[in-house]
């Protein structure tokens, strides 16, 4: 039975965010409302007929090398390349772009917060603040005009599309700030977010000299590529398939096999319904290891104020409630 309940605000910031224009145009909205993205600047305005070639061509070069790390294999590298999945994929975005900096689910120490978000940029997904203020765009505008990634505009769009044409807010830092002004004050993710690509090139030497073109293969190449088609399943397939405990005002789904690829962030209505959770496994047998990371660094002292949905089948109640 599909529970009703208000939806928490997506805004959980100590200095609310005004109201402002919509910044993505998808093709359906601009095409549906061309005036209303009239004073937007045109290299905000995502088109299907418009290529950012740059991107499309980093994305090919990975999936290549994806592809070839196959013909590499060893165990070493395999191994290097699951533990550096975890390390940007769990740890980097779902417990820190995603829980910790875009909805403040719980807190941690700064020098915490820093190393979390330097994993976040080993996933190729861009800095904090871009990521950061498109996701809290998305929650803003879900699956209405304005969302940058709704399945609405089509499944491959959702995916890959929204990144592959035009620019969005990637290269209008001045615009992401705008949704992000926590992070926009904070000297580390500011610089972060210019030079987002220098951990990972970092990152990419240590393995070539521990490992040779092997471990950089697989360790870059072909774990950077299926972290990004996961973080990807999220915004499309979990607003497609799943169940739907909750009647949110979208059309976001639990789906549990994009659940175990992303450590938990398949649980996306229970989310969409409780944003600020720290915690999307509601029920015992919703696989959520991004929040068991974030239970551990409670128990050495790492964590706090973490916010916790009351799921009650009768009364759902939102995360913080007593």
């Amino acid at each position: 039975m599909k529970e009703s309940l208000q939806i928490m605000p997506f805004d959980v910031l100590d200095e609310p965010i005004a109201a402002l224009p919509v910044p993505i145009a998808t093709p359906r909205a601009a095409a549906a409302a061309p005036g209303a993205f009239a004073a937007l600047p045109d290299r905000v305005v995502a088109k299907k007929k418009t290529i950012n070639w740059t991107t499309t061509l980093f994305m090919s070069a990975f999936h290549i090398g994806a592809v070839a790390a196959l013909f590499m294999f060893s165990w070493t590298a395999l191994f290097v390349a699951v533990g550096l999945y975890f390390l940007a994929i769990n740890v980097g975005i779902g417990m820190c772009y995603h829980r910790l900096l875009t909805h403040r689910g719980y807190k941690t120490p700064k020098w915490v917060e820093y190393c979390l978000a330097v994993c976040g940029t080993l996933a190729l997904e861009g800095g904090p603040i871009f990521w950061v203020s498109t996701h809290r765009i998305h929650h803003k505008h879900s699956d209405k005009h304005g969302d940058p990634h709704t399945p609405n505009d089509g499944t491959w769009w959702a995916h890959a599309g929204w990144i592959i044409h035009g620019e969005s807010l990637h290269q209008d830092t001045a615009l992401a700030n705008r949704y992000a002004p926590d992070l926009a004050k904070d000297r580390f993710h500011v610089l972060l977010s210019k030079y987002h690509y220098v951990p990972m090139i970092a990152l990419g030497l240590i393995l070539l000299a521990v490992g040779g073109w092997p471990m950089v293969m697989w360790g870059i190449f072909l774990r950077t590529t299926l972290g990004l088609h996961s973080t990807w399943l999220v915004n499309s397939a979990t607003h497609l398939w799943g169940s739907r405990r909750f009647e949110t005002r979208d059309d976001s789904r639990n789906n549990w096999w994009v659940a175990l690829l992303t450590g938990g962030e398949g649980w996306h209505n229970n989310h969409h319904a409780h944003p600020v959770s720290a915690r999307h496994g509601l029920k015992w047998y919703e696989f959520d290891p991004n929040y068991y990371g974030i239970w551990l660094l409670k128990q050495v002292g790492l964590a706090k104020d973490i916010k916790i949905a009351q799921y009650d089948p009768v009364n759902p109640r939102p995360a913080g409630a007593a």
